[in-house]
């Protein structure tokens, strides 16, 4: 999902930039006002930096990536993923890729749009629900087929709006890439779910995670 430097323009960067601020500034008074997400967040941008590292390879214009949007989404919180995602972005820059630093923006709309759309559609109500919803296979795979769906949406946006002319048959290769990453996500999702489900109770799961009040199929 990374887009690599050179293929957007400095001005669109410097749009992108306004707009990761802009997102990010309106969800920040959010966060103040939930001291238990601060650590969630610092937990979300080290798992979704370890997630990185552990796969990446190269597809087109892009970057395929083991990212855990789900587990990390249902596990921690809708603002801990969304500041994790930018924070964790910066620490791989920082820590490993310090060119991609020039399209922390860009690569960050490209993961935190996709999350809002996800939260505001499917996502939220699996909170907020008093029907008793529970969360399946079927749930967690709708899940990651909107994100993901909307990620390279994302990415090809970018490249429709950059300097550099990319075929589209580059987009669909990387696109294409992402169905791996849908087939496995969610098994990942739900075998991380289960896991913290069952000590759930514990004080550090309690105080760490936000899964209580989540029920599993």
């Amino acid at each position: 999902m990374h887009i690599e430097p050179g293929f957007i323009a400095q001005t669109k960067i410097m749009l992108a930039n306004a707009g990761a601020v802009s997102v990010l500034g309106w969800y920040a008074k959010d966060l103040l006002r939930r001291p238990a997400d601060i650590l969630r967040t610092l937990l979300a941008a080290v798992f979704f930096s370890l997630f990185m590292q552990s796969f990446h390879v190269g597809v087109g214009p892009s970057e395929l990536h083991f990212v855990g949007a789900m587990a990390i989404y249902l596990t921690l919180g809708f603002l801990p993923t969304l500041f994790g995602f930018a924070a964790g972005l910066l620490l791989q820059g920082l820590l490993f890729e310090p060119a991609d630093l020039v399209h922390l923006a860009v690569n960050s709309l490209s993961l935190v749009l996709p999350l809002i759309a996800v939260h505001y559609t499917l996502g939220r109500t699996l909170r907020e629900t008093t029907n008793g919803h529970r969360i399946g296979w079927r749930t967690i795979l709708r899940l990651d087929a909107m994100y993901y769906g909307g990620v390279t949406a994302m990415v090809g946006f970018w490249l429709l709006a950059g300097d550099v002319a990319t075929p589209f048959a580059a987009w669909a290769a990387f696109a294409a890439s992402y169905l791996a990453v849908v087939a496995f996500e969610p098994v990942f999702t739900y075998a991380t779910l289960r896991l913290l489900k069952r000590y759930e109770h514990r004080p550090w799961v309690r105080f760490c995670f936000a899964v209580h009040g989540l029920r599993l199929a």
